[in-house]
């Protein structure tokens, strides 16, 4: 746009200033009309070359009679609405890898560490394009983790811009409900409810939902809705698969890209191993002891077995009242206090299938071009579960303190920590092997995320060839970091979104010495993303070698200086 404070009027004709503005009828490139009604974003073409939306509600909020229900169709409006900010986090209890008092990083997540932070009212979605005027985009619709029960789309990390812009593509990130307001199996809560709804997975139907509006709208963004890819890490690559196994999501996405995350029920892998999908009834018992919990904590019941007598007494409906009647932040401390903090998909029959793995096997599952990924040393972000092996927890230090000593870290700086500050000395020399924290994190991967990856990947290509995998090797971190995390869980998320500036593993993983390798490696890798997206196939020019289909595997890696790709 012009500076028309800067011309000198007398010399410009009423047309030229017409022309200079694209025409007096023609809405700004930040102003596109949707079902519910025009949305106004922000202009970064200047400074990132995108154009963004943020904070689009796309289901009503689900407060009131609505906590536990579908997702419904939110109220249109008739003035032009600024998508400008994001919307606030769903209602979680406080994680370091969750969104504090201000809804980003910053150090109010230590001071609510266990603490209920976000709100209720949270269904909103974010969209990032070219600042172009290009159309019929691949479109990239991202779900967070954070174990289905923490997370957020304002997270530094997962800002759409350099994605959109590398990748030539739109970008949509969308909150969903976490934890028991995500998932909840209680009996008493399906009286009069349609079978998804009484699924109890209304974070998937959040998942859903979003995607529906991407389906109706993306089209005024400049996207392809006939071209949508799913991606999700962790958690949101548990959500990821089990959309693909759903009888709801015909439709609505035509690729997947599942980072880090598994499907797999205890009784689909071999004995010992961890799944990464829990039964119906393990859900059905965590919503009974909720239940039970509250009904203790407000006095109409001494202990468990008066609880379930007292519950027996009452109708659906007043339970149900009970329950949505519940301040919310007493369920989410009560589901902490009672460790009953599990989350993830119910496997219910309807909205997900009572066996995900076999409807694969069976056919029974959205066949689409599949890019799967994990990261070499997955466990290392996962140290207290070494306590499974009979040890202690990995790290000896609290999440607060670990949280203040990476945001306190100086990357660039003389080593003033080691891994002893860190890791429990049960683990160190963390080389030794078999003992060490390198050697037992690896262990844990070995039963946790490898199994799952496994048995997925392998049931897949029983139906489809077009299934690929990588694996996020890049450990070149400053000291000690790269030994305590290297390529840990989730340390692949700024590679694939290209962010790192200031965001909660920032200090502890990008240093000046490592720039040159790790911004081209997060090319490499947003290219892979964007041809995959378009062609169904990750296989591209930057990668300078040919990848085949699982069961091989790409390695992504960088050198201090530059990117090291090997299939293997």
């Amino acid at each position: 746009m012009k500076d028309f404070h800067s011309l000198t009027l007398g010399v410009l004709s009423v047309a030229t200033l017409l022309a200079g503005c694209g025409g007096s009828d023609d809405p700004p490139p930040t102003e596109r009309r949707t079902t519910l009604g025009t949305v106004v974003g922000l202009d970064h073409s200047a400074s990132n070359g995108t154009y963004a939306w943020l904070g689009l509600p796309f289901a009503k909020p689900p407060v009131g009679a609505l906590r536990w229900k579908a997702p419904a169709e939110p109220e249109a409006w008739t003035n032009a609405r600024e998508t400008q900010a994001f919307g606030k986090a769903c209602l979680q209890n406080g994680r370091i890898y969750g969104p504090g008092a201000n809804n980003t990083y910053d150090t109010t997540i230590v001071s609510t560490l266990n603490m209920p932070v976000g709100q209720e009212d949270c269904l909103t979605l974010n969209i990032w394009r070219p600042a172009s005027a290009d159309t019929q985009l691949p479109v990239l619709f991202f779900i967070y983790g954070g174990s289905n029960t923490s997370g957020y789309t304002a997270d530094p990390v997962y800002n759409g811009a350099n994605l959109a812009k590398a990748a030539n593509a739109v970008v949509v990130t969308a909150n969903y409900r976490l934890g028991v307001l995500g998932f909840f199996n209680l009996p008493q809560l399906k009286a009069g409810a349609g079978s998804a709804e009484a699924s109890g997975n209304f974070a998937l139907l959040d998942n859903l939902q979003a995607l529906k509006f991407v389906s109706q709208n993306i089209a005024s963004f400049g996207g392809n809705p006939g071209n949508v890819t799913v991606m999700g890490q962790s958690a949101g690559a548990i959500n990821t698969w089990a959309l693909m196994t759903s009888p709801l999501s015909t439709g609505l996405f035509h690729k997947t890209i599942p980072i880090s995350g598994g499907l797999s029920l205890a009784s689909n892998l071999p004995p010992g191993m961890l799944p990464t999908l829990n039964t119906a009834s393990a859900y059905l018992a965590q919503a009974n002891n909720l239940l039970y919990n509250l009904v203790i904590a407000d006095g109409k019941a001494l202990d468990m077995a008066t609880a379930k007598t007292f519950v027996a007494t009452q109708t659906d409906a007043q339970i149900a009242d009970y329950l949505r009647d519940k301040d919310a932040g007493v369920l989410l401390g009560t589901v902490l206090n009672k460790g009953l903090t599990g989350s993830g998909p119910i496997p219910d029959g309807t909205v997900l299938p009572a066996d995900p793995i076999a409807a694969i096997a069976a056919g029974n599952y959205r066949k689409v071009p599949v890019l799967a990924s994990n990261t070499r040393d997955e466990g290392k972000l996962f140290a207290q579960f070494l306590t499974l092996f009979g040890g202690p927890p990995g790290f000896k230090i609290s999440d607060a303190t670990r949280f203040a000593m990476m945001m306190g870290f100086n990357p660039d700086a003389a080593p003033t920590l080691s891994e002893a500050d860190i890791i429990d000395p049960a683990y160190l020399p963390s080389d030794a092997a078999g003992t060490g924290w390198s050697a037992k994190s690896a262990l844990l991967a070995s039963v946790f995320t490898s199994p799952s990856r496994d048995n997925m990947l392998n049931t897949l290509k029983t139906q489809q060839a077009n299934v690929w995998h990588y694996q996020f090797d890049w450990a070149q971190e400053p000291a000690p970091w790269n030994t305590v995390y290297g390529a840990a869980h989730a340390f692949d998320l700024p590679f694939v979104f290209g962010n790192f500036g200031p965001s909660l593993f920032s200090n502890a993983s990008n240093s000046a010495a490592n720039q040159p390798g790790r911004l081209a490696l997060s090319n490499a890798m947003m290219q892979t993303i964007g041809a995959f997206m378009r062609n169904g196939d990750p296989n591209n020019a930057a990668l300078g070698v040919t990848w085949p289909a699982w069961p091989a595997q790409l390695h992504f890696d960088a050198t201090l200086t530059q990117p090291k790709i090997s299939v293997q």
